[in-house]
């Protein structure tokens, strides 16, 4: 038996030798290396954009394709599998702007950057203190602007990302405060007409474009701010704030539902029971604008 186990570990150790003495380590810490790095970059891609949520669809079509070849669902199973068959054509239109940003990255990404990216950690307090002080400098500027009569469209991302939105606009990445918020959306600055994206509790972009909703629910006398502010949470859970140029109402769109006729003081509820309420787990779209809705007040 001593002897048997003893040949045991000498093979074992024989070809853990015999491996390394075929592999190129410095080579091989190189490949995973740069594996990781492709790996770390794509899932960055799609979690800076609302490709997050395609991907989800994709995940859901894999899962629906698994169940109907378990349940033997004939005519499912062929229409899935054409899909699949056909899954590099239909990727490629799907997420033609994210593989364009992608390639356009690779020249002046650093992997110092990326890396470095990875040990940035947040305490939920942090966080919270952030978006209560972003929500604050909003609010402040909202009733200097609904005192002056310009006009300002802010939106506020949330678990969807929007990096897309964000591409389309000027990047600004400051610290939230009245003053500059109020100087951006000065009708004469060269910001003003586009949405400003607050990411993380700071003031990540300006002069952004957003998507037009095209529902026929809202008002003919609502202008395209609040048809974009609509469609922006339509397409996200994001909060968009809207400021009116012509009346000087504020309004608040979240779900595709918009709720006007704010004052400041319950705007800021509304967005501390919208943006505080993921942190402690209450991310449910209903339960939100429930909480919105309560804390518009009556007019």
């Amino acid at each position: 038996m001593p002897e048997q186990i003893g040949a045991f570990f000498a093979d074992t150790w024989n070809q853990i030798v015999t491996f390394f003495s075929t592999v190129n380590v410095a080579f091989a810490v190189l490949d995973i290396v740069v594996v990781a790095f492709v790996v770390y970059s794509l899932i960055k891609l799609v979690r800076d954009s609302r490709a997050e949520q395609l991907m989800k669809g994709i995940l859901l079509l894999v899962v629906a394709y698994f169940f109907s070849t378990m349940l033997n669902l004939q005519a499912l199973k062929y229409l899935l599998s054409i899909l699949f068959d056909n899954a590099l054509i239909v990727v490629v239109v799907v997420f033609q702007p994210e593989i364009r940003r992608a390639l356009e990255k690779v020249g002046h990404s650093s992997l110092s950057g990326a890396l470095s990216a990875l040990g940035k950690a947040n305490s939920q307090e942090e966080v919270i203190t952030r978006r209560k002080n972003a929500i604050a400098a909003v609010c402040g500027a909202v009733e200097q602007l609904q005192r002056q009569k310009m006009g300002a469209l802010v939106v506020f991302e949330r678990s969807t990302k929007l990096g897309d939105i964000i591409n389309s606009g000027t990047v600004i990445d400051a610290d939230p405060s009245v003053e500059l918020i109020g100087n951006v959306f000065f009708n004469k600055a060269p910001l003003h007409d586009g949405a400003m994206i607050i990411r993380d509790g700071r003031v990540y972009a300006a002069g952004c474009i957003l998507p037009l909703t095209n529902t026929h629910r809202l008002s003919s006398s609502l202008g395209t701010r609040h048809r974009a502010a609509v469609g922006m949470s339509e397409n996200s859970d994001a909060v968009v704030v809207v400021v009116s140029e012509e009346t000087a109402a504020i309004s608040l769109a979240v779900g595709g539902e918009l709720t006007r006729d704010y004052t400041p003081k319950t705007l800021r509820i509304a967005l501390e029971n919208s943006m505080l309420s993921d942190l402690a787990g209450d991310d449910e779209q209903g339960g939100l604008l429930k909480k919105i809705f309560k804390g518009r007040g009556a007019k």
